[in-house]
């Protein structure tokens, strides 16, 4: 279940904090359930597509707007370190 996302206030033209902007393809890859132990199943062409495995280490992101989570989304974990010194380097001094 695939469908481009078109809701400015989800993905606005100028850009959300993951990144998203005009070149970029927000999409809804699937719908998921959560169960009664708060387990997700991602489905297997997601995975594959993201190039997940078994044991890789996700972060769950998180924005929120009037105090409540309004869009959570999904890392792999080892990107998060690029991610982070590429905002946090150029506050720091240091030279990329």
């Amino acid at each position: 279940m695939t469908g481009e996302n078109t809701d400015p206030e989800r993905c606005p033209p100028d850009g959300m904090p993951c990144g998203c902007n005009r070149a970029a393809v927000c999409s809804v890859e699937a719908v998921l359930s959560v169960d009664e132990r708060g387990q997700m199943v991602l489905p297997k062409d997601v995975r594959e597509r993201a190039g997940i495995r078994p044991g890789d280490k996700l972060a769950l992101i998180s924005w929120e707007r009037d105090g409540e989570v309004c869009c959570l989304a999904l890392m792999k974990a080892g990107s998060l370190g690029g991610m982070v010194k590429s905002v946090l380097g150029p506050l720091m001094g240091e030279q990329e």
